[in-house]
């Protein structure tokens, strides 16, 4: 009975042995995924494709198939992989032309897609309603900050924490602060866009200042930034993206002095800055993958630094909905040579209508960049950890609110100075919370 079953099973195994290695050929191929195409049985063609391709067969048709089924499945930066090879191959047909186009725009990549659409039929162009060149999109948002500590902070009698004697102590205290900011973006020419963004910023500070009796004055900062970012698509999917950001204004502080006759006065001392950002970053498309590296080159509160950066993003269900971006940073300046400076993870989901994002960073984010030099930490004091959440909730075709939550721990010092120079100081911390909402509308 043994070697009857032994027998059965090796006769088996020589039997599916022989049918797998049944060669292929392009005739049965074509049926075959044609038919399968026809059912509609997605799953199977792309299973078959795979066969097929082992055994070196691969032509047009099948690319498309292929395509088409991934595309049904939702799986569209697969999708976009074989429509592209398809597309290689014959860039005539006009329902091809349109499975490149939305397959790529469902992928995140509509600015590919706008330049691929350049080259195609006009009653394509008409169909998905290219235009050379067109506003893109505006956005305008509002933000307030706060420190919620700012009353118990204001209230510490810091000098007593250190053996402060008659010297001259000094802190500045967060209280609150407001930006409004406005975006456009626009296309040249397809694969060539320009951003824009025009943010004002106004803080208000508390200085305290020890000095025998303690003294309190408001301090306030008004901040305006420029940012304007070319984005061009080299070649099929090479992005480059070079960024210029200006950030001028002028804040005041009080300066105590003494008298003829020994009595203290305060007098405010205004001041102007203006910093600079220059960014320029490159990324591309691999299948479920999206590679890039960004170089920053700033000057923050008089502190000249580089600033270097690498990601992946990551899209496990093969579409937009769902993404998740490792990225690490390295810094340096005067002081310090190249070096690990901050890791940071974000991703984002769509739920129903609904996009959520979200990013957090850990490391040394004093005079830290994000996003091409969009957003600049350039807080007084020093901060480890940032949080944000981001939510997008459609309220027509073209429109969407947008409220964020930025939660921000600072760490800043209370200085002691003797004769002019600083000769002491001790640290303290709060949390700064953020809450911005604002509205963007696509053209």
């Amino acid at each position: 009975m043994y070697k009857r079953i032994v027998i059965i099973v090796v006769l088996f195994l020589f039997v599916m042995n022989v049918s797998a290695q049944k060669k292929m050929n392009f005739v049965e191929v074509d049926s075959t995924s044609y038919q399968l195409f026809q059912q509609q049985k997605w799953v199977e063609l792309i299973d078959y494709s795979v066969r097929s391709r082992k055994q070196g067969i691969d032509f047009f048709y099948l690319q498309a198939r292929t395509g088409i089924a991934f595309f049904k499945l939702g799986k569209y930066r697969t999708a976009t992989e074989w429509f592209l090879k398809a597309y290689k191959n014959d860039q005539q047909f006009e329902w091809l032309q349109e499975y490149v186009y939305y397959s790529l725009v469902y992928s995140g990549r509509k600015d590919e897609a706008m330049k691929l659409a350049n080259d195609f039929s006009s009653a394509m162009k008409n169909k998905i309603g290219f235009k050379r060149s067109k506003i893109l999109q505006a956005a305008l948002e509002v933000g307030y900050s706060f420190n919620p500590d700012f009353e118990q902070l204001s209230a510490l009698d810091l000098d007593k924490k250190i053996d402060e004697n008659e010297d001259y102590g000094e802190a500045f205290f967060l209280e609150y602060y407001h930006f409004e900011s406005f975006d456009l973006s626009h296309q040249i020419l397809p694969g060539f866009s320009l951003n824009h963004n025009l943010t004002y910023l106004q803080s208000t500070l508390e200085q305290t200042v020890d000095w025998g009796t303690k003294t309190r004055f408001p301090v306030k900062t008004n901040q305006f930034q420029y940012f304007i970012n070319p984005h061009f698509v080299l070649g099929q999917k090479i992005h480059l993206s070079p960024a210029l950001s200006v950030l001028w204004g002028n804040t005041s502080y009080f300066a105590g002095s003494l008298d003829n006759n020994s009595n203290q006065i305060f007098t405010e001392v205004d001041n102007d800055f203006s910093d600079f950002i220059f960014s320029a970053s490159a990324w591309s498309h691999f299948g479920n993958l999206s590679p890039g590296a960004e170089v920053n080159f700033a000057n923050i509160y008089d502190e000249t630094f580089t600033q270097l950066s690498a990601w992946i993003t990551f899209y496990p269900f093969s579409n937009a909905d769902y993404y998740i971006t490792p990225r690490a940073y390295f810094k340096s300046d005067s002081k310090n040579s190249l070096s690990y400076n901050t890791f940071g993870i974000s991703g984002g989901a769509q739920l129903g209508k609904v996009h959520l994002n979200g990013q957090y960073l850990i490391g040394d984010l004093e005079n830290f960049i994000e996003a091409a030099g969009y957003v600049v930490s350039n807080i007084p004091g020093k901060s480890d950890h940032k949080f944000t959440g981001s939510v997008y909730i459609p309220i027509t075709k073209k429109g969407q609110l947008i409220f964020r939550y930025i939660n921000q721990d600072v760490e800043e010092k209370y200085r002691i100075y003797a004769l002019g120079v600083e000769s002491n100081s001790i640290n303290y911390n709060f949390t700064k919370h953020t809450i911005t909402a604002g509205i963007s509308w696509s053209f």
